[in-house]
């Protein structure tokens, strides 16, 4: 099981590029008990967009693995802050400057791809949260 203290393990091990956003935040939170995920994953949705906006998209693919098997095999807190951390800021318009929320779909696995429905019909009203 992928917990929240060993999830960015897994993603810095297919995107090294991240390494130094990561250890900016580590370091600025490094006085916290627990680091403040949310926060991390809204710096690596702005990593994935600007991945995608610079055409840099070879490693997506590998990127929305991991975030499939933080889907897949996350305890609660990492699928939820998977789904409300990164899934809902990759959909926020306005983080994309060239691009739209929609191009990131073709390289969304089967879970990620439901969640990213669910946070678009919450969005939209269609359902509430519990």
């Amino acid at each position: 099981m992928i917990s929240r203290q060993d999830m960015f393990d897994v993603l810095l091990e297919v995107d090294p590029t991240f390494q130094p956003v990561w250890d900016a935040f580590t370091d600025k939170w490094r006085d916290q008990i627990e680091l403040p995920l949310y926060l991390a994953l809204g710096d690596l949705a702005r990593h994935v967009i600007g991945k995608l906006e610079d055409g840099k998209v070879i490693e997506l693919q590998q990127m929305f693995a991991v975030v499939e098997r933080w889907l897949a095999d996350g305890d609660e807190l990492v699928w939820e802050a998977t789904t409300i951390g990164l899934l809902e800021d990759l959909q926020n318009p306005s983080l994309h400057k060239t691009t739209s929320p929609d191009h990131l779909k073709q390289w969304l696995g089967p879970l990620a791809a439901t969640q990213w429905i669910e946070v678009e019909r919450y969005w939209s009203r269609q359902i509430t949260r519990a």
